[in-house]
């Protein structure tokens, strides 16, 4: 309990402390490909050490979806060293914390201890990597798991299928595995044999597949020596190809409808495809999303929600991803308004943003905001291990954690307006009216 209660209040010192100025990091690579990157901060003594894979759902075969996400659950059920159902119990016992989450593009993994159990933190990751435990017990208890978390996270979620994309995706991509979900479906999971599950691990879960995050309280010669002895004698596996499919633009508007049992009040949505998270007009368009529905200053809440009284709530999903992104925005109808009325007011707003500039005031709220959220994101140990992680596994380019908000910085109020020309128009999206199930068809 004592090393519980020291985690939180050490966790906190670093949450408050001065993070805005530059993060240091150093990066090399094992003789198996393991990536590794080292950021060292010696003000409270919390260590986090995380793993990040280069697989997702888009790297699935098709007929077997969910299987990065079931693998984000899987590979907590034991190893040869460590027994089934102790890793929770060992990391709780020590005083840590850990979780794991999946995305189209990757899976993470961390643990955060107290510093002076980092060379734990550093074995049962190298124990994930090295010889998980693979049973039917495993594969069967975690196929429930997961089958509970879709029920409670989409079926059976108000928005459920917005919010984590399974009633959009399939309309923007036809080519590209991101029109899957990353839970996948049920049958699929079902459907999949054991040596299946072992194939997926044998070809994703290596070391040159891989970079390993040490970020906090640790002495770095000591932890490079660490890190030699547990990840060191790790095979390398063979090189994985990465997914290379390109989509059609969209060039006529996509008209569909979804129902959802679990709502009463109907939204419109309109979900346009975007660039690589790596592209500069993918950081434009996380400006434009801003603009238009961040808070309650901004300018569609102020219309449709302040103003018009048409809209309970205004509402946007910016999502960057590895090789394309989507943005989904909308509103949830007030009354008995209109979807088309809900769109119209949408359009104005979005017409406005492409033949006007926005004011210098308006543009340097803007970029406070951005300075603020990216001042956040380095706010403390977890977040900066995510950050360096996520630069290296999916842009290429470590040094981004300094230098991102130099881009929107640079992103001026011209670009703005152009971008909005490129991408947000009519024959470039999709328009979603988002019902609830009629009656008599529950």
């Amino acid at each position: 309990m004592i090393k519980k209660i020291s985690l939180t209040v050490c966790s906190l010192l670093l949450t408050f402390g001065a993070f805005a100025q530059q993060v240091e990091f150093s990066q090399y690579t094992l003789d198996n490909g393991l990536d590794v990157i080292l950021h060292q901060d010696n003000t409270a003594p919390v260590v986090t050490v995380a793993v990040m894979y280069h697989v997702g759902a888009k790297d699935e075969e098709e007929g077997r979806s969910g299987f990065a996400h079931f693998f984000e659950h899987l590979l907590f059920e034991g190893t040869e060293n460590i027994p089934r159902g102790e890793w929770f119990n060992i990391v709780a016992a020590n005083g840590g914390r850990n979780n794991a989450n999946t995305t189209q593009d990757r899976t993470y993994y961390y643990e955060t201890f107290p510093s002076n159990n980092l060379e734990l933190g550093l074995w049962m990751e190298s124990e994930r990597m090295l010889h998980p435990v693979i049973n039917q017990i495993g594969v069967d208890t975690q196929n429930e798991v997961v089958k509970e978390e879709k029920r409670s996270r989409i079926d059976n979620a108000p928005y459920g299928k917005i919010l984590y994309n399974t009633g959009i995706s399939p309309y923007m991509f036809e080519k590209h595995p991101y029109k899957n979900s990353v839970i996948g479906t049920m049958e699929d999971l079902d459907a999949a044999q054991l040596d299946e599950f072992k194939a997926f691990f044998e070809k994703y879960y290596g070391p040159n597949n891989a970079t390993l995050v040490v970020a906090g309280d640790f002495e770095e010669a000591n932890t490079k020596k660490l890190i030699e002895q547990y990840f060191g004698p790790i095979e390398a596996k063979p090189e994985v190809e990465r997914v290379n499919v390109k989509e059609d633009p969209i060039t006529s508007t996509i008209k569909a409808t979804e129902y959802d049992d679990n709502i009463q009040i109907p939204a419109k949505l309109y979900v346009y495809r975007t660039p690589s998270m790596k592209d500069r007009d993918a950081y434009v368009l996380d400006m434009i999303s801003s603009i238009l529905t961040d808070g309650k200053s901004s300018r569609m809440y102020k219309k449709m929600v302040d103003e018009n009284k048409e809209a309970l709530q205004v509402l946007a999903f910016p999502r960057s991803q590895e090789d394309y992104g989507t943005y989904v925005m909308g509103a949830l109808a007030m009354g008995d308004t209109p979807l088309e009325q809900l769109g119209k007011s949408i359009d104005e707003e979005i017409e406005k943003l492409q033949n006007e500039l926005i004011s210098e005031k308006e543009y340097q709220k803007l970029q406070n905001k951005f300075e603020n959220r990216f001042v956040n994101s380095n706010s403390n140990i977890q977040g900066i291990a995510s950050s360096l992680a996520t630069y290296h596994t999916l842009y290429g380019d470590v040094d981004l954690i300094n230098e991102e908000i130099d881009i929107y910085r640079s992103i001026t109020r011209e670009e703005i307006r152009e971008v909005a020309k490129k991408y947000l128009n009519k024959n470039q999206r999709l328009d979603l009216d988002y019902l609830p199930t009629p009656e008599d068809a529950k």
